[in-house]
């Protein structure tokens, strides 16, 4: 299993798209927006959901939390069960989420990767991008990395996302 940990566009869809090409084997994709498209839309407009302010600052409530928890656990299965699988991943609580994380998946083999991004480059791509609330890239570009332990680093400011998957495949056993 690969768990690519990095703020809003960072790059990390990118790396997953092109990992599965590299890759020599199918790999699974999932990504925490996956998740959120998942959710009825009333999710999105409740303090027990997920909220995105207007500044870019992402509120997740206890509702959010529950479905989160039987979605990781799921893909946890899935990994023990064969899936060769990537995960999308933003650790809004740093640390913390890496460790949601690592409970579910004991047992499970993961390479856990840092993608970076410099905080003007990934708002720039926000911009362009123009699907995602004006603010998150830069309010995440750090706070998400915050006390996560890595096995590699990879970062997208200056290189392509083919580049940083193919650093990346290069670590898979």
């Amino acid at each position: 299993m690969i768990v690519l940990n990095g703020g809003s566009s960072s790059g990390k869809s990118g790396i997953v798209r092109c990992l599965q090409a590299v890759l020599p084997d199918p790999w699974l994709a999932f990504g925490v927006d996956t998740l959120i498209q998942a959710m009825p839309a009333s999710m999105q407009a409740s303090d027990a959901g997920i909220e995105f302010a207007p500044d870019g600052e992402v509120i997740v409530g206890p509702e959010f939390r529950t479905l989160e928890t039987a979605w990781i656990d799921g893909v946890a299965t899935m990994a023990r069960a064969g899936a060769r699988v990537i995960v999308d991943e933003v650790f809004l609580g740093g640390a913390a989420s890496q460790r949601r994380w690592q409970k579910a998946l004991g047992g499970v083999q993961v390479l856990w990767v840092g993608v970076r991004c410099e905080s003007a480059v990934a708002a720039a791509r926000e911009i362009a991008r123009g699907d995602r609330v004006t603010g998150m890239a830069a309010s995440q570009a750090e706070v998400v990395h915050r006390g996560v332990i890595y096995d590699l680093e990879v970062n997208t400011t200056r290189s392509e996302s083919m580049e940083c998957a193919r650093i990346i495949a290069d670590r898979i056993d």
